[in-house]
């Protein structure tokens, strides 16, 4: 599971949102790094399923991520 602390805070209401976010370019020896705008959406929220659990990601106003089941 992939628990994020903070990002700095974003305008993301003229980001378009992908179907599915990409992972950034890395080495072939780090774990895949994930833009935060692209997870997220407008909405600022994003739904992951962890073993069958669905958790959810969410900017706050702050801009800091909370990651809840």
């Amino acid at each position: 599971m992939v628990c994020f602390i903070s990002t700095m805070m974003m305008d993301t209401a003229n980001t378009p949102t992908p179907a599915a976010a990409a992972p950034t370019e890395h080495s072939a020896n780090a774990p895949p790094s994930y833009d935060s705008a692209q997870l997220l959406g407008a909405d600022g929220i994003a739904f992951i399923t962890h073993q069958g659990q669905r958790y959810q990601l969410r900017q706050t106003k702050a801009g800091k991520l909370i990651l809840t089941k």
